[in-house]
């Protein structure tokens, strides 16, 4: 005989499966979908990091490239995933950076920060200020000065537009109070090779990137763009420490959609907490001069905030093309 069963006791029950699901997370692969192509910093920094989220969270981590649209693809893609917390984002400021530009053209923007929980924060790199060797420049304050006395005339490239190079180049025009022209071009190689080529004079790139070359002499560095000066370049100043009140980072950040359970999502933090300890990530990232720079949750939202602002604010503030 069928019984019908009470509703609050089929509630109860619904209730009783969601939590025992949430404890049990996970039982089968995550997928962590990084919106750029092999080679960038998202995906340089997934490969490691997916087999030390593996030893402790006792499942595969499968990272997978959704790429296009200067990462909107992947972006996209998350941001309409199920919201069970198999699959996970990995990716740069471009998650701030896009949504604004998009406002400030007259678009709708593809998503917007909100659709997003921050999880924790990977890496963040300050960007070095570097130009051509045949250029006089021997420090920032020789290229402010020419830069204000020719305003326009000197190119800086970057690897795109609203690419860390084309960000970090515009903070610093905005707050130095100066205006170069902008080269952009289809990524770190080609902006590298623009660079060294003498078809720019002025860009803003990696450690990684720029170490190689600048111990070639085939570009000069002036500054960083961090909070302090880095190991590598012990002599290179901050800009900050110049008087530059700016400070421009290319991060990596692992993000869920903000739907995804709270129980699940501290299983997330603590399953990353644990694999920006792992030795073999750790190697990887020595060998790549991308050290962890992480921050759980709580502390990359704050800082997410504020580093979001300060790029928005960079972006509703650039000329329109043209001027």
């Amino acid at each position: 005989m069928l019984r019908i069963l009470p509703a609050g006791f089929l509630i109860l029950l619904s209730m009783a499966g969601g939590v025992a699901a949430q404890e049990a997370y996970p039982t089968r692969a995550v997928n962590l979908v990084s919106p750029y192509p092999p080679g960038g910093a998202a995906d340089l920094t997934a490969r490691p990091l997916a087999p030390a989220m593996e030893r402790a969270l006792k499942q595969p981590v499968v990272v997978v490239n959704r790429v296009g649209a200067g990462g909107a693809v992947g972006t996209q893609f998350v941001s309409t995933a199920p919201a069970d917390g198999y699959t996970l984002m990995i990716t740069v400021f471009s998650i701030s950076t896009i949504p604004e530009a998009d406002r400030v053209a007259g678009r709708k923007p593809r998503w917007n920060r909100d659709q997003f929980v921050p999880v924790a924060r990977i890496n963040a790199d300050p960007t070095m200020l570097i130009v051509h060797p045949s250029t006089p420049w021997k420090s920032v304050k020789a290229l402010v000065n020419d830069a204000k006395k020719r305003p326009n005339d000197i190119i800086f490239v970057s690897a795109g537009p609203f690419t860390v190079a084309h960000m970090a180049v515009e903070v610093f025009m905005q707050t130095a109070k100066i205006k170069m022209r902008h080269l952009p071009t289809t990524g770190g190689g080609p902006a590298m090779t623009a660079l060294i080529g003498g078809h720019a004079f002025v860009s803003a790139l990696s450690t990684g990137a720029v170490s190689p070359q600048a111990k070639a002499g085939k570009l000069r560095v002036l500054a960083n763009s961090g909070y302090k000066r880095l190991a590598a370049f012990p002599d290179i100043p901050t800009l900050k420490e110049l008087g530059y009140d700016m400070e421009v980072y290319l991060w990596t950040g692992i993000f869920a959609r903000k739907e995804v359970p709270p129980a699940v999502v501290s299983k997330i933090r603590t399953a990353i907490g644990q694999a920006v300890k792992d030795s073999e990530f750790l190697k990887a990232s020595a060998k790549m001069q991308m050290p962890p720079d992480y921050l759980d949750a709580p502390e990359f939202k704050t800082w997410w905030d504020k580093d979001s602002e300060m790029l928005a604010r960079a972006i509703r503030n650039m000329p329109s093309p043209g001027k």
